[in-house]
């Protein structure tokens, strides 16, 4: 209890000074802080180990073939499951708890981050370490936001207001190379496999501001390839990349940056169910299957990138229990599915939508038992009942 009270303690101070900081230039105060800042993860992380009376780690046995070999990775023969949780920022605490629910262990963890001038906006090496330490595997969606940067620090750049419009043609040009080739430098030493989605969403014209309402497909091409070529150039071979069109906006082709710079095709798949005027109860095989072909003719393995249902206007249980068991059979080009368990979304709707399910037994059991009938070629080994098969 006192190492917690020192941890959190320590943690909150960090927070303010490097608040404090956010726009200085680095200097030795934040480079300490950035290290106190690992030590106290560090602790955290291995209180809330000790805590569950066992280690994380040995549940991944399986996984071992496949951090060692990124190939492996880019091509499982299993469906490995993650989640983004959005409690699990400073500690993966409420995560773990998601993964005691469901009785199994997560191989992919999934963080959000953008882009941006300030510390806290750099290659997030502590929650990585965080997840390396806890025998998973990093999913970092990598969202290049434009406004945060210090036009002192990166010349040539236009007013904050301004930098939308074109922001990607100038990502391609070379204006964030110094932020870029950092983040890329330090990914590279990062001691672990990590899957890299960068803009998703790219083809919808209405929420992010590297959408086609301020870029065209061919800007978003050129972008992509300057940032795969700057990880290249730094020698981060570490990296699998994941290329995360909307399903519902098409222009796949056009947006497509090439065989060689993508690794995966990552869609999201959120029922909003009737919580809004403009969403309705759509079925999975509505939202998904129907652009599946289109988009499995990359002949890259898949990822469900987002993964979840809200419990307005519908039974989410089945609907759940329908996509997942449909998987297998219907859609043999997904390899991965991230639950996303957020509690507070007000990312698309005015009022704020509730994705977890931690709660909700109904749900908990039909996800466990649905992946617990998959066939053993596809089912990710777990150490621990349900999530039984074959490992590698």
């Amino acid at each position: 209890m006192l190492f917690t009270l020192l941890a959190l303690g320590a943690g909150i101070a960090i927070v303010l000074l490097l608040t404090y900081l956010g726009k200085q230039s680095r200097g030795p105060l934040a480079n300490l802080l950035d290290k106190a800042g690992s030590v106290v993860a560090k602790v955290e992380n291995n209180l809330i180990i000790e805590q569950r009376g066992d280690n994380r780690k040995s549940k991944l046995p399986w996984l071992k073939p496949y951090t060692s070999n990124i190939e492996n990775l880019k091509h499982p023969k299993v469906i490995l499951l993650g989640a983004y949780d959005n409690l699990s920022v400073a500690s993966f605490s409420s995560m773990i708890d998601l993964e005691d629910s469901l009785k199994t262990t997560f191989p992919l963890m999934h963080i959000y981050t953008a882009w941006g001038g300030q510390p806290s906006q750099e290659f997030p090496h502590q929650q990585v370490q965080a997840i390396v330490d806890l025998g998973s595997v990093p999913v970092i969606t990598w969202e290049p936001w434009l406004t945060d940067f210090d036009a002192e620090h990166y010349p040539g750049l236009r007013k904050p207001e301004l930098r939308d419009k074109g922001g990607l043609a100038d990502i391609a040009k070379g204006l964030y190379d110094t932020y870029i080739k950092a983040w890329a430098k330090e990914a590279g030493q990062a001691n672990t496999p990590i899957f890299l989605r960068v803009g998703h969403e790219m083809n919808d014209p209405y929420r992010y501001p590297w959408g086609p309402q301020n870029n065209s497909a061919k800007d978003f091409v050129a972008a992509w390839r300057h940032i795969h070529n700057i990880f290249a150039a730094a020698g981060a071979t570490n990296i699998i990349w994941i290329w995360s069109p909307h399903p519902s906006y098409g222009w796949f082709d056009a947006f497509y940056p090439g065989d060689k710079y993508v690794d995966y095709v990552g869609i999201n798949i959120l029922n909003y169910g009737t919580v809004a005027l403009w969403s309705k109860w759509w079925s999975f095989q509505e939202m998904f299957g129907t652009h599946y072909p289109e988009l499995s003719a990359f002949k890259k393995p898949m990822m469900i990138t987002e993964f979840g249902s809200l419990a307005i206007g519908g039974d989410r249980s089945q609907w759940i229990a329908d996509a997942l068991s449909s998987l297998p059979k219907d859609y043999p080009a997904v390899k991965s599915v991230l639950f996303f368990h957020f509690s507070s979304d007000q990312t698309t709707t005015q009022q704020a939508v509730d994705w977890t399910f931690k709660n909700d037994p109904k749900v908990l059991r039909t996800i466990i038992r649905t992946i617990n009938l998959w066939p053993d070629s596809v089912k990710p080994a777990m150490t621990a009942n349900p999530f039984s098969g074959r490992a590698f």
